[in-house]
């Protein structure tokens, strides 16, 4: 009796486990399913002169790293949008260095997103990095979200606003500050004159 159930027992192995690899595959394809095509969408990334862009890539926004109610669809933001604030905003592109209208901008107020007109940046942390692009030591807290760029062969953590998941720039480290630096293009921003509100 014993030689007949290690028997039973030594087939089923291979059924059990192909049982086991179909639910796992199943899980797989659902989650893959659950991923809908509005959230894969094309993006451009350029070199920091900011003239061509070099290569097309695809970009995953997850749902939870924008608010939904400033998410907007490419064409509804192509009509918004002027296309330059377009191609850096949404298409993660580059202003040319020393061009921007807020590189050396020092009033007093707050920096908004220009997509979406949520606050990003109080001028308090604004300061002259001569990087030729807005420097911020840090952002309002939950304004900005950071992501792990790996284009152009090397590793850079971006920033985008949390609210439409807008392109604003790069973070930088260890440059003998003590704080990093938000190197951001000055079209992603708005800036708001705070003593005229």
């Amino acid at each position: 009796m014993s030689h007949s159930l290690s028997l039973v027992a030594t087939l089923a192995r291979p059924a059990l486990r192909s049982h086991t690899a179909l639910r796992t595959a199943t899980r797989f394809k659902s989650a893959a399913v659950g991923l809908q095509s509005s959230e894969l969408r094309p993006a451009h990334s350029d070199i920091s002169s900011g003239n061509t862009l070099s290569r097309r890539h695809f970009h995953i926004t997850h749902p939870s790293m924008a608010d939904s109610s400033k998410s907007k669809s490419e064409s509804e933001w192509r009509a918004i949008l002027n296309p330059e604030q377009f191609r850096i905003l949404r298409e993660k592109g580059t202003e040319r260095a020393g061009t921007g209208e807020y590189d050396k901008f020092y009033e007093e107020g707050v920096y908004t997103c220009a997509g979406c007109g949520t606050p990003l940046y109080k001028s308090a942390t604004k300061f002259k990095s001569g990087c030729g692009w807005p420097a911020f030591f840090d952002a309002i807290p939950g304004a900005v979200h950071r992501h792990e760029d790996r284009m152009f062969g090397m590793v850079r953590t971006e920033i985008t606003c949390s609210a439409c998941g807008g392109h604003l720039g790069h973070v930088f480290k260890g440059e003998g500050s003590p704080h990093p630096r938000h190197c951001v293009n000055s079209i992603s921003l708005k800036f708001v004159d705070e003593k005229k509100n």
